[in-house]
């Protein structure tokens, strides 16, 4: 078995980025296991109360979210990251 490489999630380009385990069930879940601090109500892509701007990086959801997201943004809830991402939280 090959373990999955951990991927880096930046908030700030200037400070230590957060890692991504591949057991981590979201970008959420990560952000809140170092923290971060950060709006949400659902978990589950309904409402988009965790909608973040997405500066880099590609990211997969979980399942498609029903909350409607512009170009340029995430749902942090129901999202994991494909690649290392940089998002900005609103």
């Amino acid at each position: 078995m090959t373990d999955r490489p951990v991927k880096k999630i930046f908030l700030d380009p200037n400070k230590e980025p957060l890692l991504h385990a591949a057991h981590s069930p979201s970008l959420l879940a990560t952000l809140e296991a170092n923290q971060v601090e950060v709006a949400y109500q659902c978990r589950e892509g309904f409402c988009g109360a965790c909608r973040a701007k997405l500066c880099r990086g590609k990211i997969a959801y979980n399942q498609e979210p029903l909350a409607f997201v512009r170009d340029g943004e995430v749902l942090l809830c129901c999202s994991q990251p494909v690649t290392d991402v940089i998002i900005k939280l609103v």
